[in-house]
């Protein structure tokens, strides 16, 4: 039976594909158009028969059968669209793994641009988000070879290798121009920790890095956690979709349906138009109706998008950063003989509202650029205390300092930034502190107390 999956829009350096989506049977061919159908099969099947023929029998190289149908397969899949492909033996074992949350390589989720290796994403802590990977850099070498000219999976695989041998890889960053620059890296196993949580001040900060089996209860600890820590002062949370390249579909439904009480999640229709799958929220909401902030960028992708989607239109969360991927298509990973498996797009997904996401991505309700602060030195004014006679604060008591306003919190990112921009979650985080503002902001809102209704004002007018 074909396995569900969300796939992320691209390729991961560990493993031939990435996480998959839905399975649909493919669609029955009408009784009528049965002749016709077969005419052309016939045609078709002839052509590739007298190819295969030629090559095996005529090619400079001796090559096995084995070897000419894996690359006609691999041909017409990888043909159809960018996720489509063939998965032999040790990449349908390696995706598999992924799955569960642990592999090796580099960590960074990549895609074929222009003949060029694009970064993702990068995931956290592991040797490429170490090294300062940032989403959209183009990767121009490995170990001193070109890559262009080569497919997605002979780049990956060039990429691959040991736990511990050392790999070298030329980055080119921002505009065409810009100088190239070497990047070392030593190949590690990543053992994927989907969710992280900790306290920012009176709001839980929740960080969701892929859509793995741990996923879910990784979530639901992170919730119990941070309502523990916290009690009565937790007033919402951050909930940081960043660079998550999407993952198992199952699981994505699932981490909407903590936050939502009610409504639909997301539904696939396939090549007629038809709805084919529908998910819809159940009873029961995770964080008790506090308000929510999603944050989301260039790296939230397929599974994310989903997430980001379904509370965007159900208005359970506000939206905030920069347009996400945009990967509305469904995937199935469908198993074939000796533990070999093809991936087919199959469907689209839609939003509650109806909308596609496909090559457009999801638009945040608040836009806010990743940035760097710097506090601005203000020259010292005069104030009210200043002055000779000023009258003393009868609020105070008598040993407060006179003239002193309450100590401010320094500004975030006041320090000089790195090269590399802030790490999601980190103290440098433009977006993030932006996101509890947000929060904040609404929390001190609903404290203050009711007012009665303004009284309607009459204008008199002479006539």
């Amino acid at each position: 039976m074909p396995q569900k999956f969300v796939s992320a829009a691209f390729m991961s350096l560990v493993l031939m594909a990435p996480l998959p989506v839905l399975a649909q049977p493919p669609a029955a061919t009408p009784a009528k158009a049965a002749p016709a159908q077969t005419s052309v099969d016939e045609r078709a099947l002839n052509l590739f028969s007298e190819v295969f023929e030629r090559v095996r029998g005529q090619y400079v190289e001796k090559m096995t059968d084995e070897q000419l149908v894996k690359a006609a397969i691999e041909g017409m899949l990888t043909s159809l669209d960018p996720h489509s492909s063939f998965l032999d033996t040790e990449d349908f074992a390696e995706m598999q793994v992924q799955t569960r949350g642990e592999f090796g390589g580099l960590g960074i989720e990549v895609t074929l641009e222009n003949g060029y290796v694009k970064v993702i994403s990068p995931i956290d802590d592991t040797p490429a988000a170490r090294a300062g990977f940032q989403s959209g850099d183009l990767i121009t070498q490995i170990d001193g070879e070109p890559v262009q000219g080569l497919t997605l999976k002979q780049a990956v695989e060039r990429m691959r290798g040991p736990v511990g041998q050392p790999i070298k890889v030329m980055v080119r960053r921002g505009a065409a121009e810009a100088a190239p620059f070497e990047v070392n890296l030593t190949r590690e196993v990543i053992r994927s920790q989907p969710v992280k949580s900790r306290a920012e001040g009176d709001v839980g900060y929740i960080r969701i890095t892929g859509f793995s089996r741990q996923t879910q209860p990784g979530l639901e600890k992170a919730v119990q956690s941070l309502q523990q820590q916290l009690g009565n002062r937790l007033i919402g949370y951050v909930v940081d979709l960043r660079n998550n390249p999407g993952g198992l579909l199952d699981q994505a439904v699932s981490v909407a349906d903590s936050f939502l009480d009610k409504g639909n999640i997301v539904s696939t229709r396939g090549r007629d138009g038809v709805e084919t799958q529908r998910f819809d929220a159940t009873s029961g909401d995770l964080t008790k109706g506090l308000p929510i902030v999603v944050l989301v960028n260039g790296g939230s992708a397929s599974a994310s998008e989903i997430v980001a989607g379904a509370l965007q239109d159900q208005h359970r969360a506000v939206l905030m950063g920069t347009q996400t991927f945009g990967k509305g298509s469904v995937q199935t990973i469908m198993p074939l003989p000796d533990q070999k498996a093809m991936k087919i797009t199959t469907a689209r997904y839609y939003t509650p509202s109806g909308r596609s996401i496909q090559a457009l991505g999801v638009t945040p309700d608040i836009t806010v650029e990743q940035a760097k602060l710097e506090q601005v030195a203000q020259t010292p004014g005069r104030k009210e205390s200043d002055l000779r006679g000023a009258l003393s604060n009868d609020t105070l008591s008598k040993d407060a300092p006179r003239g002193q306003p309450p100590a401010a919190t320094p500004a975030p990112g006041a320090a000089p930034a790195p090269a590399a921009p802030a790490v999601p979650g980190s103290a440098e985080d433009y977006q993030l502190r932006r996101a509890v503002d947000l929060l904040v902001g609404t929390s001190l809102f609903r404290q203050l107390p009711a007012q009665p209704p303004a009284q309607p004002k009459v204008t008199k007018t002479a006539g």
